[in-house]
């Protein structure tokens, strides 16, 4: 990896590429789900292995949406062949083709009402797409902020979570915001860019202040702000979370990173494959340790996101900035063990603080991959055998509302 950042500062970016190839194998030796488990019941576009594709450019998340191109970029070929040259800078989850940008049909949807829309602050525009439950209220409705990931878009992250089903019959408004092809060609959420893993800039700034402008014009229970996200959706999550306590109650990150994994592409590419470089007591060091109850989803066969980025996530929701040491040293963790039918076994872990309070939840789905578990065939990125991660989701945010 040094050699090739050494490459990459140069400009000797084709050179890079196969120096990074090198490095990491192309997850060669990597374990697989057999084909009688996750695999056999992946829709078609669904790829877990050999996934990372880079492009190397420095974007501006103001350009015009007319400037971004439309071809499709290069991808990693294994060492022995000779690499395309590299466009630019940006980690995906799978190759897969880019999903439609219609939304999900009506029976996903009805009764509630699932429209568009668009803000823009300092920092940028971007597009969202938001569900509103129909029927009458008994009070102000919880809001999820839903962060899609790489290759994705608010339309088929909704169909592939089934979101908007479950919203519907709890009475939640849920936000779906999307990335830009001017600010990621990938439509990936630029997480391992510094400046948007900031407060107040780039796109925590914008996600933040959209969610509190339809909060406001929805009447949403502000005590009741939740974030949640897949993949760079989730790691983008964590970001969210750690940036902004004060505005979400309680974050859900499937197959995600924790906040600042990484800080440019060679950095990112190690995140993924073998977990961030600084842990939890040094980020709790730098007050960047997330605080507000936290649930992970993992599948122990993701080859694109390594697990063990789940474990540190969890180590980090754990720890309080006003204590020295981790919570986890005062309180207790519960382990249960169960089976979905036909499909995935999964571990659940419970930790409890020294009152005996659930602060985080930490599943991890055992022979599954890259994928949303217990998802929706009708989206990219799901995996309807393991256990449901939407519904666990909202059942962890439902038992923890900021205190007023």
């Amino acid at each position: 990896m040094d050699s090739a950042t050494r490459l990459t500062r140069a400009g000797k970016l084709k050179e890079a590429t196969a120096a990074i190839q090198r490095a990491l194998g192309m997850n060669r030796g990597a374990p697989a789900a057999s084909a009688s488990s996750a695999s056999a019941l992946r829709p078609a576009a669904y790829v877990d292995g050999d996934v990372i594709d880079v492009e190397a450019r420095v974007v501006d998340a103001q350009a015009p949406t007319a400037a971004h191109r439309t071809a499709e970029p290069p991808s990693f070929v294994h060492a022995d062949t000779e690499p395309e040259p590299i466009v630019d800078f940006a980690p995906r989850e799978a190759p897969v083709h880019e999903p439609p940008a219609a939304p999900p049909s009506q029976a996903d949807v009805e009764p509630g009402r699932f429209i568009d829309g668009s803000f823009t602050n300092a920092a940028g525009t971007r597009p969202y797409k938001l569900f509103i439950p129909s029927g009458a209220s008994s009070g102000p409705r919880p809001l999820l902020v839903l962060l899609h990931g790489c290759k994705q878009n608010p339309a088929d992250f909704a169909a592939g979570t089934r979101m908007n089903e479950l919203a519907q019959s709890r009475g939640w408004i849920v936000l779906y915001p999307g990335q830009q092809k001017t600010a990621n060609q990938m439509g990936c959420w630029n997480w391992f860019q510094e400046a948007d893993q900031q407060r107040g800039r780039g796109e925590p700034s914008i996600i933040a202040d959209m969610a509190r402008q339809v909060a406001a014009e929805h009447g949403a229970d502000m005590s009741r702000v939740f974030v949640a996200g897949l993949s760079a959706g989730g790691a983008m999550a964590a970001i969210m979370a750690t940036t902004y306590p004060e505005l979400f109650a309680a974050a859900g990150i499937h197959s995600g990173l924790p906040h600042a994994a990484a800080n440019d592409l060679v950095s990112a590419l190690q995140a993924m494959k073998k977990g961030p470089s600084s842990r939890a007591q040094d980020a709790a060091a730098r007050r960047e340790s997330v605080v507000v109850p936290t649930i992970v989803f993992h599948g122990d066969r993701d080859t694109t996101v390594h697990p063990c980025n789940g474990d540190e996530v969890i180590a980090r929701a754990r720890f309080s900035s006003s204590q020295a040491a981790m919570a986890s040293s005062s309180g207790r963790v519960e382990t249960e063990r169960g089976q979905v039918p036909g499909g995935h076994a999964y571990t659940r872990k419970i930790h409890r603080d020294e009152r005996g309070v659930c602060d985080a939840e930490h599943w991890i789905i055992h022979g599954a991959g890259h994928a949303w578990s217990g998802g929706s065939a009708k989206g990219s990125y799901t995996d309807p055998r393991g256990p449901d991660a939407s519904a666990e989701m909202l059942r962890f945010f439902e038992e923890h509302p900021r205190a007023k």
